[in-house]
């Protein structure tokens, strides 16, 4: 953290200010700022954001790097899973140094947050784990990455796992992951039991993939909101994805909608084209917390996707069907204060006292910005440049 002076920015698209960074922090924000000795960067008129956030992606799974994967992979979610593992083991994926390129590459687009999802099972048991705490000891200061202990392939149907899933958490995984408690493992008490049992050992928030559709999915959710309330865990616990919102029986939803507000919790998408997903304005309404992530992008699982949240937020507008200015920037907010307010990081915005996490975006409105996601001029963390046009100051392996 250091001190830093941008100058001739516009603030979220407002009008032109300078922002005074001292001490890793935003110490003051206005026009014609004087601060001698202080380092000085020309914005030259460019939008300033708060740092973006990626608050679902999975570090360990990304084949960046690697030549074209081809993907001949089978339409089920297990289908999937399985050959997931058998391609790490072939290729001897190195979970450290495939974090370490895609979190060098969410750097250069102005990531300054990222949420991973790490996993745990019987055939790599933590080595995963190990490798994304490596990363994030290697780039502290430059990107703050929040490691969740992920059972990918099932919990309850491979046994074993969950003392794993026990060891990441005491070896410094910041939430217990989990996923489609009836889809994948067949088995929601036990596999809910499972979850929150090592939430309550260990202190630690959930998030938890459901990917189930429909009345599957919302009888898992209703098994998360019994789990939340009655283990006084508001506040602690996200649920990713959340396909089941998106099913066409409105007042269904609605109520589910209402209980998430109830029990504050969590909802992040990842907008996709190809299922139905939460709807923005909906979960706003009720005061749902609702941030975005990338999830895995050219990896076993699908060739799409660049990691960059400017591009991300264009998806949540698109999926979302936001055309007009006030709700693309509403798409941009979920992927930077949005994020930040499910992962529950104090001062993210462009204020004074906040965090001095700043990014330059090319665009003349936020909406424009979101609609071309041009290279970043400049990326700004704790008040230390850590990127600038498009490519970050640390290398990647």
């Amino acid at each position: 953290m250091t001190d830093l002076m941008i100058k001739n920015a516009r603030p979220n698209g407002g009008p032109a200010a300078d922002i005074l960074i001292r001490a890793g922090r935003i110490a003051e924000m206005g026009a014609g700022l004087v601060a001698p000795g202080v380092p000085v960067e020309d914005a030259g008129g460019r939008i300033a954001i708060p740092g973006l956030i990626d608050a679902h992606t999975h570090l360990d799974k990304s084949l960046l790097g690697h030549p074209w994967y081809r993907n001949e992979v089978g339409p089920r979610l297990l289908d999937k899973i399985d050959n997931e593992r058998r391609v790490k083991r072939d290729l001897g994926l190195d979970p450290h140094v495939q974090s370490m390129r895609q979190s060098v590459l969410s750097l250069s687009h102005g990531t300054t947050h990222i949420r991973s999802h790490v996993d745990v099972d019987t055939d790599q048991g933590v080595r995963a784990v190990e490798g994304v705490l490596a990363t994030r000891e290697k780039l502290a200061g430059l990107i703050d990455i929040e490691i969740v202990a992920f059972p990918q392939s099932g919990l309850m149907r491979r046994p074993g796992t969950l003392s794993l899933m026990d060891e990441a958490m005491a070896m410094g995984a910041d939430l217990v992951g989990g996923l489609d408690p009836c889809g994948i493992d067949q088995d929601p008490k036990g596999h809910l039991d499972a979850i929150f049992g090592l939430a309550q050992k260990h202190g630690k928030p959930i998030d938890i993939h459901l990917h189930e559709p429909g009345e599957l999915g919302a009888f898992s959710m209703e098994m998360i909101f019994e789990r939340t309330a009655a283990l006084g865990m508001q506040g602690r616990v996200a649920v990713s994805h959340a396909f089941c919102l998106g099913a066409p029986d409105w007042q269904r939803t609605q109520a589910l909608i209402d209980r998430l507000a109830e029990l504050d919790i969590r909802i992040l998408t990842t907008a996709p084209a190809s299922r139905d997903v939460p709807a923005v304005k909906r979960l706003d309404a009720a005061g749902v917390k609702v941030g975005a992530g990338n999830d895995g992008f050219r990896d076993t699982w699908g060739p799409y996707g660049t990691g960059d949240m400017l591009e991300r937020a264009m998806f949540v507008g698109m999926r979302n069907n936001f055309r007009r200015d006030d709700e693309v920037e509403r798409a941009l907010a979920v992927c930077t204060t949005g994020g930040a307010e499910v992962m529950d990081i104090a001062g993210h915005g462009l204020a004074a006292g906040c965090a001095g996490d700043v990014v330059l975006v090319e665009g003349e409105t936020p909406a424009d910005a979101v609609s071309r996601h041009a290279a970043r001029p400049l990326v700004v963390k704790g008040g230390r440049v850590v990127a600038r046009d498009g490519r970050a100051l640390v290398e990647a392996p």
